[in-house]
C-alpha cells in the first residue's frame, strides 16, 4: 500500500493524544509514515512506533530557521513529490489548517479541513479517503473526498479512538530546501503558554461547558469538570458578560470541539453555540429551562438548576473515584 504522511502533533518534543489518532486513521488508507519537524528523541519515536509509523521523517528545525509556517509547509510539500503518498494527514488546528491550505498550492492537490472522520472509500483497507465533515453551522453531515492531485486532511481532534498497531518506524532524515519566498515572516519572540491544569480545550476527550445560566459563578462547572479529567469551555453569553476568557468560547465565532463527551451547563444551545459543538459523540444538557433548544440536541438532559445540579454530581463522582 502507499504510504500516508502524517504530520506530527508535539509539543516540546512529546508526541499528542492527536498524532495517535491521526496514525489510526492512516492506517486504514495506507502505511503511515510520520513526518516529525524537531529533535526527535527516543521516547517520541517510540511512541510513532507504538501507533504503527512504519517510517519517520525527520526534519531539523534549525534548517527551516524563525519562520512561521511556510518552511514547514514547503518541506511537506517536496516529501509529497518525492513519496507519492495516498493521503497527507494534519492536526484541524490553526496552525496545521495553513500548512495544509499551502502544501495543496503547491502540490496542484484538493483539501479538506475539520474532517470528524476518515474512512477507506468501501470500507476496503487502502481505499481511497472518505472524509465526515459538520458544515454550514452544523446544519449538515456530509461526505466528501478529494478529486484532484493528493488528499490533503486537516482531521479534527478526537476523530478516531487510537489504536496501537506495532511499526517498524525506521528514521530517515530529510534535506530541507527553503525558497526566500517562504522567509517573509519571522518570529520575533515566543512565550510560552500558562498552564492551567486542564487538558487543551479543542483536544480533550470531555469538555464542561458554561453559558448564561451559571450566573458568572463557573465555580460548579470547574469543579465537575475536574473530577472528570475535562476542559473548560463557555458559551458567547458567558464570554460577553465578561465571566469568563475568550479564548474558552465555543461556537461559531470561537472554538469548535468534538469530545468523546461535552457537558452543556446552563447553555440554552442557540445556533451559534451549537456549531461548535454538535459533533460531539455525546452530549449531556442541564438546563432549569425543559423547552431549551439544548435538550433537542442532547443524548441525554437533566431538567434543574445547574447549581445544585453539578455539585452533587461532582460529588458522587469523587465518591466513585475514591
Amino acid at each position: 500500500m502507499s504510504e500516508v504522511l502524517v504530520l506530527v502533533d508535539h509539543v516540546g518534543g512529546s508526541v499528542r493524544k492527536t498524532t495517535h489518532e491521526m496514525l489510526t486513521i492512516a492506517r486504514r488508507i495506507g502505511e503511515p509514515s510520520a513526518v516529525f519537524i524537531g529533535q526527535l528523541s527516543d521516547d517520541a519515536a517510540g511512541a510513532l512506533r507504538q501507533y504503527g509509523a512504519a517510517k519517520i521523517y525527520v526534519v531539523d528545525p534549525n534548517a527551516l530557521g524563525p519562520y512561521l509556517v511556510a518552511p514547514k509547509a514547503e518541506v511537506l510539500a517536496q516529501l509529497v513529490g518525492s513519496v507519492t503518498p495516498a493521503a497527507v494527514l494534519v492536526s484541524s488546528s490553526a496552525e496545521g489548517k495553513e500548512v495544509a491550505a499551502r502544501v495543496a498550492v503547491r502540490t496542484d492537490s484538493g483539501i479538506i479541513t475539520d474532517a470528524v472522520d476518515v474512512q477507506p472509500e468501501g470500507g476496503t483497507p487502502g481505499g481511497a479517503p472518505v472524509t465526515t465533515q459538520s458544515v454550514f453551522a452544523g446544519s449538515y453531515t456530509v461526505q466528501a473526498t478529494v478529486t484532484r492531485g493528493t488528499p490533503i486532511i486537516a482531521v479534527k481532534p478526537n476523530a478516531a479512538t487510537p489504536e496501537r498497531a506495532e511499526g517498524a518506524g525506521t528514521v530517515e532524515n530529510v534535506p530541507v530546501s527553503i525558497s526566500s519566498s517562504a522567509k517573509g515572516a519571522r518570529m520575533t519572540g515566543v512565550e510560552p503558554k500558562k498552564a492551567s491544569g486542564r487538558p487543551e480545550l479543542t483536544e480533550a476527550a470531555i469538555v464542561v461547558a458554561g453559558g448564561r445560566g451559571t450566573g458568572g459563578n463557573f465555580e460548579p462547572v470547574e469543579a465537575l469538570a475536574d473530577s472528570l479529567g475535562a476542559a473548560v469551555g463557555a458559551s458567547r453569553a458567558a464570554v460577553d458578560s465578561g465571566w469568563y476568557p475568550h479564548s474558552f468560547q465555543i461556537g461559531q465565532t470561537g472554538k469548535v470541539v468534538s469530545p468523546q463527551l461535552y457537558v452543556a451547563t446552563g447553555i440554552s444551545g442557540a445556533i451559534q453555540h451549537r456549531a461548535g459543538m454538535q459533533t460531539s459523540k455525546t452530549i449531556v444538557a442541564v438546563n432549569k429551562d425543559e423547552e431549551a433548544p439544548i435538550f433537542e440536541l442532547a443524548d441525554f438532559g437533566v431538567v434543574g438548576d445547574l447549581h445544585t445540579v453539578l455539585p452533587a454530581a461532582t460529588e458522587e463522582i469523587e465518591k466513585r473515584k475514591g
